[in-house]
């Protein structure tokens, strides 16, 4: 019954053909305003060309594709399926004793493929290019790197603590620098150090002027105090700056484990790592559900046609982007879990493509 026909090649054909098509058109419109808008900070921070084209551009078209691969699949399904209901296709087709239920097959195994191979790229692709990508923007177009940090308190393993009052990326120093020890809810030991600064070399921090204060159980408490003192921590000068570009850069593996660091460390940008998590599996599964919303909508012909179609699914298509921008705030606002707050867009039109693919089926 479910054997490979000549309508499941000619709608994955046309399919594929209209998403790849629609891509390309809307990835040379998007260039020409990313270029009009950044030109000016390429020749002011004189930019190589080499570079724009191939560590900037190249890494940044599969990135965008990819974050709005969903959604271009569904445009392509609205389209094309509106062209096939038009001209008395999909009448056709279900006249020869095919069922709606069978049509949709090549319909969804075509997004199934879709979503797979967004999926991987998510996870094992995208992060590398992302990387090089991000680089350039700090390099030419977004100057990030004269900016200090304050009151950054640190998990960096169990019972250990880490307190930064300031740190200035302009020399890598930290000031107001404190670790405590606990065994349980006891302070056994706190070093204070007037300044720490990172050296690469050691891969630790030198600290200066540092008080060192043992507490006993009695009430003797011993105090050593050092001019200079070297040490290396769980607590690297990467670990202050990881943030919403960072987790973009961390392949699947990589990016586990900065959640599972993050979260012992009580960070609170651990909440960029787990959207970043979430996102990469939700928005791919996304095609799918999208896939049915589209076929449902446009598989039968409207007096508004093609047009009236498109436009119902463009307006679709930026709801789900707005809910999911919106889903986040969730979690910035510590309302949801990531887990929860990045599949409820999706959770929501698994509800609307129910409705209206039985609608469609009647």
């Amino acid at each position: 019954m479910f054997g490979i026909k000549k309508i499941d090649w000619y709608i994955s054909k046309k399919f594929l053909l209209t998403f790849f098509f629609a891509m390309l058109l809307i990835m040379v419109i998007v260039i020409i305003f990313d270029l009009s808008e950044k030109i000016d900070d390429f020749v002011k921070n004189e930019a190589p060309l080499k570079e724009i084209l191939f560590d900037y551009y190249l890494n940044y078209i599969p990135y965008f594709i990819n974050m709005f691969s969903s959604l271009f699949v569904f445009i392509t399904v609205i389209f094309f399926t509106s062209r096939l209901a038009a001209n008395s296709e999909i009448i056709a087709i279900l006249s020869c004793g095919v069922s709606f239920h069978r049509m949709m097959v090549p319909y969804i195994v075509t997004a199934v493929l879709i979503a797979l191979l967004s999926i991987g790229l998510n996870l094992f692709v995208i992060p590398n290019s992302n990387a090089t990508r991000i680089d350039f923007e700090a390099k030419y177009v977004k100057r990030h790197n004269n900016y200090n940090l304050r009151d950054i308190h640190y998990q960096i393993s169990p019972g250990q603590f880490v307190y930064i009052e300031s740190f200035s990326r302009w020399n890598n120093t930290a000031y107001k620098f404190t670790i405590e020890d606990m065994e349980g809810h006891r302070l056994v030991r706190k070093v204070s150090a007037e300044t720490a600064v990172w050296d690469t070399v050691m891969d630790g921090w030198h600290l200066r002027k540092v008080f060192t204060r043992d507490y006993t159980a009695g009430l003797s408490d011993r105090v050593v105090y050092k001019e200079n003192v070297d040490t290396v921590i769980a607590l690297k000068i990467k670990d202050l700056f990881n943030n919403e570009k960072t987790v973009e850069t961390l392949p699947a593996r990589a990016l586990a484990e900065l959640v599972a660091t993050q979260r012992l460390r009580g960070d609170e940008n651990v909440m960029y790592a787990q959207i970043e998590q979430q996102r990469r599996l939700a928005i791919p599964f996304s095609a799918i559900i999208l896939t049915i919303i589209g076929v449902s909508l446009s598989a039968r012909k409207r007096r508004g046609g093609i047009g009236w179609n498109i436009g119902l699914g463009i307006a679709l298509a930026f709801s789900y982007i707005l809910f999911l921008r919106l889903s986040e705030m969730f979690v910035y606002t510590d309302t949801l879990p990531p887990v929860i707050a990045l599949w409820l867009p999706n959770l929501l039109y698994i509800g609307i493509a129910a409705f209206l693919y039985r609608k469609a089926c009647q």
